[in-house]
């Protein structure tokens, strides 16, 4: 009896089968993963796994990350045109900046796609460069918002001494005519996203606006206190901000 007999798992068409089948429970323990991201329910958590990296690579890169963003701004769309606004001015939408209005996949894709620690001072000197380039379907919506009469306020987690590049950044992608962009203040930071946004948004409830919709890529920018009346979390399974 030969060797081969003796182990059949050996030979080379079993092992193509087992690498086959590998790769898919890879796939499948992936998309499992990165569901979990979009639906908060992990802990939280600094880089993507390693096995991942392909993974979140591909998603990101492929026609899937444009369709699911298309498919968010789409609903929101609908949304925004079904909101009967007031007289009065008051109805607000918020949006997020990084990965809701602008893309940093190019800095993201010298860094692993989230696959390396975040580096703060490495993401600064790319944010001071001013080319993020915009999600266009976050684009269209923020024009239609913008033409429906919503005051459109920008609430990013960006420190305010990044509020030069960041109108620059912002209007050379083609946003404009916001009515306010807010920045972290100094006593803002070391203040979890989650609070920082949320006593942001209390500000406006405070002045007497309503918040009828918000997009974001975080959890953190919807969730908390003063929420909107409808929330629409973009995908992203690169990051995590608390």
């Amino acid at each position: 009896m030969g060797f081969f007999e003796i182990y059949p798992f050996l030979y080379p068409e079993n092992i193509e089968t087992l690498f086959q089948e590998s790769a898919e429970e890879l796939q499948l323990q992936c998309t499992s993963w990165r569901f979990a991201v979009e639906a908060n329910n992990l802990s939280p958590w600094k880089t993507i796994p390693p096995k991942c990296s392909d993974y979140v690579k591909d998603y990101i890169m492929g026609r899937a990350y444009g369709i699911d963003i298309e498919r968010v701004s789409k609903e929101a769309e609908d949304y925004a045109k079904s909101v009967e606004l007031g007289e009065d001015g008051k109805d607000a939408w918020v949006f997020d900046v990084d990965e809701t209005l602008l893309s940093n996949l190019p800095y993201y894709a010298d860094h692993g796609y989230g696959l390396e620690v975040f580096d703060s001072v490495k993401f600064d000197k790319w944010v001071e460069t001013a080319m993020a380039p915009p999600i266009e379907s976050s684009l269209k919506l923020y024009e239609e918002v913008s033409k429906l009469g919503f005051k459109v306020f920008l609430l990013t987690g960006r420190g305010e001494k990044q509020r030069g590049v960041t109108v620059e950044n912002l209007i050379n992608a083609g946003f404009g005519d916001w009515d306010k962009l807010i920045l972290r203040a100094s006593e803002d930071h070391g203040k979890l996203a989650t609070v920082y946004k949320s006593e942001k948004r209390n500000e406006m409830v405070e002045r007497g606006y309503r918040i009828l919709g918000n997009s974001g890529d975080q959890w953190s920018d919807l969730l908390g206190y003063s929420m909107s009346t409808r929330s629409f979390k973009l995908p992203n399974p690169m990051y995590y901000i608390p």
